[in-house]
């Protein structure tokens, strides 16, 4: 009787196979909602194409320390921005004998960039960091008078692929094949706390 019982209700189901098909329907249905999920996160930063076609970028400057440099990257380059002391800026003009374009007549700069030292703010200069020779990343030498570079040098940039020089406003040295100063993006600060990187005016633009 039992053994007719058990056909006509069909195989009785082990208990642990059981347990096996509901968390494997509970992870499916997991995994899709999460997958369901990724479109609507991922349109909450800009978009691959959207940061390559030079989407802004918000750089915390509040803990940048004078000597200090931190990088960024917008537009696939790599952005210098440095803590620059102010005695570096008021020894800037001792340069201009010794530079290929000391007025940045021929340099790439936003115009409010094309000033004594190539900044809107004398504490916080932004460069393109690459090398305007053959494309190479500058490195960073900001202290005068180094052992390297010797005991004439102001502080700067020295290129390791080729040896162009560049001051403490990335203007280029002459004897260095690089043929232009290095270049500024367009910048603008938020706050006193939050650079901008791609756009000339971010309150205008109203970055959140």
């Amino acid at each position: 009787m039992s053994d007719v019982g058990a056909t006509a209700l069909g195989p009785e189901i082990d208990p642990s196979r059981r347990k096996f098909l509901t968390v494997a329907a509970s992870a499916t249905a997991a995994v899709g909602a999460v997958l369901a999920a990724v479109p609507f996160v991922e349109s909450w930063e800009p978009s691959e194409r959207a940061r390559a076609l030079g989407a802004p970028v918000l750089i915390d400057i509040g803990k940048l320390e004078t000597g200090q440099m931190i990088t960024a990257t917008w537009r696939k380059q790599v952005i210098y921005i440095v803590g620059r002391a102010q005695s570096l800026v008021d020894a800037l003009t001792k340069n201009d004998a010794d530079l290929k374009d000391p007025k940045s007549d021929q340099s790439l700069q936003p115009k409010y960039a094309q000033n004594e030292m190539r900044s809107r703010r004398a504490d916080v200069l932004v460069l393109i960091g690459i090398c305007t020779h053959l494309g190479c990343l500058p490195k960073q030498f900001f202290d005068p008078g180094d052992a390297v570079l010797g005991a004439s040098w102001p502080g700067g940039f020295r290129c390791p692929c080729h040896g162009s020089r560049f001051d403490m406003a990335g203007r280029v040295f002459d004897g260095s094949p690089a043929p232009t100063n290095l270049s500024i993006p367009p910048y603008s600060f938020k706050d006193a706390h939050t650079l901008v990187i791609g756009l000339d005016d971010a309150t205008a633009k109203g970055v959140a």
